[in-house]
């Protein structure tokens, strides 16, 4: 079939008119001017057809050709995306940078994946065997890490006819040949197109019901994000958002990590890209590229491929949850991806709704968050995407669009403060103007894997630090001498729970990444501190004469001193809170 074609009338940055009944189809992808830089179809009427161009368009002509493709924007599904740093089209760049240098050329053709590697392939199904949309026809180790599990896709079905035996394979070599349901013989490859702005199927969706473990105290006990949830982390500048993505990218107990860079800067994405290629996976000691795909789309890359490049992101999540795996999107950032809306939709001459933002801001984020989810897969298995969406507000206020509408469709929201950052307490994770609605769908799972009293000493920390944001409000205006001693205490017991709980150090070996069952052991530990302590308050003992045992500075260091390994130590620290008491007790009878 011939590719259809038009002609350029208008270019307006990014957006490009053809005049005329073109017969392109709407999302569809094309391939614009001479140097055939890659777009997409967003707009027909019945004389213009409105294409963005995801390249830069300087230089581009009025009366140049554009062909049409026929297929929407899609993304190769194979062995070879792990490991791999993409644009927002999937591109790989190295395969860029071998052919245009340091800067990225225009029109740059270069395949998404490598279609020359052979890949040792073990073959799971034999003749005879019926097989539908999902199941897993061979398995290929993509990386020392992670199993590739080449699957039927979707729509589709049949009885194998023949299969190749186990060996070396190229992703285009066919594996099998099927016979569909009309008597018609097909070849299945492990290679799959997916379009990125459709949702792959799945069988159903689970409620949330276990947490996705990150290791960072904040968001394990105080504000928990299930698999297959959804979180913001709005923050102004410098506040620790790309920080905190990392240290969940790194720690976090998801099988892979999706890492989309949407206009962020480039030394930013270098960090990330220098970063994991050195780190060891605590999970499997490989190296934590090994389960990793990287988006790269920075600030000075053509801002329609900032668009793109979340749907490209969320659509290779998903290919991976197919196969049983639970992986986890890093989204940074959100803000950026709607601001490239909000060039288009101001290029395109659309009424701005609220800060010049499209009216479709809302639908479009709703659209990116739901598709979220732990879910039943098509084969049978159980996946996750878990999607964790930066956003950066200008100057920090949270009442801005993209906050407000993300606000809206995620259930957990990690709120940066910039006086904590500031203060150089990490992660910067103001817990009064945090939440998460996950907590009671997980409470089960925290009662039967980490311990009964998990919620209720997470809610007695939330309680007393909502107490001490009230009590500061009259230290400010009063000082703190004209408090009582009972009030006294929750100050100095709060502020345990801020440096000794609350705030955890990215680089010490222990600190980083904590396992539940410490998290438990520290929480039981200052709440055992603060009822022995309470004892003693109630009895007429004044808070200076409690500080004078350094009681309090020993519990705020238990993060450095009891290793992860070594959890019985914290016993040792019940018997001194136990002595400490006596003490008290003895000099004061």
């Amino acid at each position: 079939m011939e590719n259809k074609t038009g002609v350029i009338h208008g270019i307006n940055g990014p957006v490009v008119y053809l005049k005329g009944d073109t017969g392109f189809k709407m999302s569809e992808m094309v391939y614009v001017g001479k140097e055939k830089l890659v777009g997409e179809v967003i707009g027909l009427t019945a004389d213009t057809t409105t294409i963005q161009v995801f390249e830069e368009t300087a230089g581009l002509r009025p009366g140049e050709a554009v062909t049409a493709t026929g297929d929407a924007i899609s993304v190769l599904l194979a062995p070879g995306i792990l490991h791999n740093i993409f644009d927002g089209i999937e591109r790989p760049l190295k395969a860029i940078a071998e052919k245009s240098g340091a800067y990225i050329d225009r029109g740059v053709s270069v395949d998404s994946l490598d279609r020359q590697k052979r890949w040792r392939t073990h073959i799971t199904v034999k003749p005879g065997q019926e097989v539908s949309a999902g199941t897993i026809i061979a398995e290929v180790p993509e990386t020392p890490s992670i199993v590739h599990r080449v699957m039927i896709p979707p729509q589709m079905e049949g009885r194998v006819l023949s299969a190749v035996p186990d060996g070396d394979y190229t992703i285009e070599q066919p594996l099998l040949t099927l016979q569909l349901p009309d008597g018609s013989e097909q070849q299945v490859p492990m290679l799959q197109k997916w379009p990125i702005r459709v949702p792959r199927p799945i069988a159903r969706r689970f409620p949330a019901s276990q947490p996705l473990l990150t290791g960072q105290r904040i968001l394990d006990t105080l504000f928990p994000i299930a698999k297959g949830g959804t979180a913001a982390v709005p923050g102004g500048f410098g506040t620790g958002k790309t920080m905190t993505q990392h240290q969940i990218a790194k720690w976090s107990d998801a099988d892979i990590i999706i890492y989309i860079g949407c206009g962020e800067r480039g030394n930013e994405m270098t960090q990330v890209l220098e970063d994991f290629s050195r780190l060891a996976d605590p999970k499997t000691g490989n190296l934590l590229m090994d389960r990793t795909a990287l988006i790269a789309n920075t600030s000075n890359m053509p801002v329609a491929a900032r668009e793109a490049s979340i749907y490209t992101g969320v659509t290779l999540a998903e290919y991976y949850r197919d196969m049983g795996y639970h992986v986890a999107i890093m989204a940074d950032s959100t803000s950026r991806w709607a601001e490239a809306l909000r060039e288009l939709s101001g290029r395109l001459e659309e009424m701005p709704a609220e800060e010049g933002f499209p009216a479709y801001l809302a639908s479009r984020l709703c659209a990116f968050y739901e598709r979220a989810g732990m879910v039943q897969n098509l084969n049978g298995s159980e996946g996750s995407v878990s999607i964790i969406g930066a956003v950066s507000p200008q100057g920090g206020d949270f009442s801005e669009p993209v906050t407000q509408n993300t606000k809206r469709f995620v259930r957990c929201f990690w709120a940066l403060d910039k006086a904590l950052a500031y203060a150089r307490h990490f992660p910067a994770i103001q817990w009064l103007n945090s939440y998460s609605e996950y907590l009671t769908d997980l409470a089960p799972w925290y009662a039967e894997h980490v311990g009964s009293d998990f919620v209720h000493f997470r809610n007695e920390i939330m309680a007393l630090l909502n107490q001490e944001s009230k009590l500061m409000e009259i230290v400010k205006l009063i000082g703190s001498d004209v408090l009582p001693d009972d009030q006294k205490l929750v100050l100095e017991i709060t502020r345990v729970i801020r440096l000794g709980f609350l705030q955890q150090n990215a680089f010490h070996q222990d600190d980083t990444c904590v396992p539940m069952e410490k998290q438990l052991k520290m929480m039981e530990i200052i709440l055992y501190l603060y009822r022995r302590c309470r004892a003693l308050v109630t009895m007429g003992m004044p808070v200076s004469i409690l500080k004078e045992d350094n009681i309090f500075e020993k519990i705020i260091s238990i993060k450095y001193d009891v290793p992860n390994d070594k959890l019985q130590l914290f016993d040792e620290y019940k018997k001194q809170i136990d002595k400490f008491y006596e003490q008290v007790m003895a000099r004061n009878a």
